[in-house]
């Protein structure tokens, strides 16, 4: 067997088969390139589900790891350390809100959100105990945890984790007067995905998140925008909802803010809200921990520049504008997304998203498929216009054999 080969056979091996990856093993990656352990390179296109916004080993971020990796690492939030009130205050001002509670993965942040919505509609707005209501949108992705997949549409992701959590109405997503047919006086707040991205980077209707807005203050319920995947600088601007010039109740982010190098989380909201919650009622021994401070930090500063989300809205509108040219030929049906950010509907007759995923590694891009024939296209925001044209010329070579 080839080094690949071996390598897959051995983690098929003694792993649990909880994903399905494509067939390359990557053994070092820089800026939108990665490389095999065959020397084999690839665009990456994909970003790790834009974790990986400012590219693989981004010098700023390596050197601020390494420079916090001699300092300290972990002190648990048993004790304060030196890095926290500057994240805290940068994250804070960056969203323009006033506090942040820190976490690890994106998950642990929705899971955060929906308790402190809970614990907010109980003691500020008076729901009787135990009749809180959170209205999510169908088709979501917001995480793997029991909680989160009890308000999942997705087979896949729901189906054999039963029992399920209570306390969530699904209405469609996009659709302004289920959302308000669904609000009652114990909705506390609605939790949305400003852009769908596990569904296939789905961008809303004009005016529907103005709307969502206006109808959760006129009902004074929480509006929590999941920009895990959508924000910083993916779309072009800071936050997919700046395209729409909103601000939510609740930002939930994550990915991006450990910038490729470790996983970083946060849930950021007013003192009001977050200032329900009182010591020992939740925590997270890893949340908030020196090492994910000094590397968010460093992604905070780049962002503050504002190059990431020009950079992002310019080559976006290139990649928009060439794969809009593939549609109406028969092979792709649809183009989706916003910014540096597509979700590609390929011709069923062509072969699925995980076929046309499988043929476009072969010619060393890397994509992933989404609901049957979707594939996602994500790539670095560091990636040049150059290599960004190399990969697309790739894709329509794939389209056309």
């Amino acid at each position: 067997m080839s080094t690949t080969e071996t390598a897959i056979a051995s983690a098929e091996a003694h792993s649990a088969h909880n994903y399905h990856p494509l067939p390359v093993v990557v053994a070092s990656a820089e800026g939108a390139w990665m490389t095999d352990v065959e020397g084999r390179r690839y665009l990456d296109l994909l970003a790790g589900y834009s974790a990986l916004n400012f590219g693989h080993g981004n010098r700023r971020l390596i050197d601020a790891a390494k420079a916090q990796l001699d300092r300290v690492t972990l002190t648990s939030r048993a004790f304060h350390h030196d890095r926290f009130a500057d994240f805290c205050t940068e994250l804070a001002a960056l969203c323009g809100m006033e506090t942040v509670l820190p976490m690890n993965t994106g998950a642990e942040a929705v899971e955060t959100a929906v308790k402190t919505a809970r614990k907010w509609g109980y003691r500020v707005k008076g729901v009787p105990d135990g009749m809180a209501k959170i209205i999510v949108a169908s088709d979501n992705f917001h995480g793997r945890t029991t909680t989160i997949v009890s308000f999942s549409t997705d087979p896949e992701a729901r189906a054999d984790f039963g029992p399920y959590t209570p306390g969530f109405e699904i209405v469609p997503y996009g659709d302004l007067t289920a959302m308000r047919e669904a609000m009652t006086e114990n909705t506390v707040a609605v939790l949305i995905e400003p852009i769908q991205g596990e569904a296939g980077v789905l961008v809303p209707p004009a005016g529907y998140l103005p709307g969502v807005r206006e109808l959760t203050r006129e009902r004074n319920v929480l509006f929590i925008a999941d920009e895990i995947q959508s924000g910083l600088g993916r779309t072009g601007k800071t936050f997919a909802l700046d395209h729409e010039g909103v601000v939510p109740d609740m930002y939930v982010l994550g990915k991006a803010l450990g910038g490729g190098v470790v996983p970083v989380s946060a849930v950021v909201s007013s003192a009001d809200v977050l200032g329900v919650f009182r010591p020992g009622e939740h925590g997270s021994t890893f949340g908030g921990n020196p090492l994910a401070c000094a590397v968010a930090l460093e992604v905070i500063a780049m962002l503050r520049t504002g190059e990431y989300q020009q950079r992002a809205a310019e080559l976006g509108d290139h990649l928009h504008r060439e794969l809009g040219l593939l549609t109406g030929g028969g092979a792709v049906e649809s183009v989706r997304g916003r910014g540096l950010w597509a979700g590609v509907d390929i011709a069923p007759a062509l072969g699925t998203g995980r076929e046309i995923s499988e043929k476009l590694m072969e010619v060393g891009v890397l994509v992933k498929d989404t609901h049957g024939s979707t594939i996602r296209i994500a790539p670095p925001l560091v990636i040049s216009k150059e290599d960004l044209d190399w990969g697309l010329d790739r894709l329509r070579a794939v389209l056309s054999a």
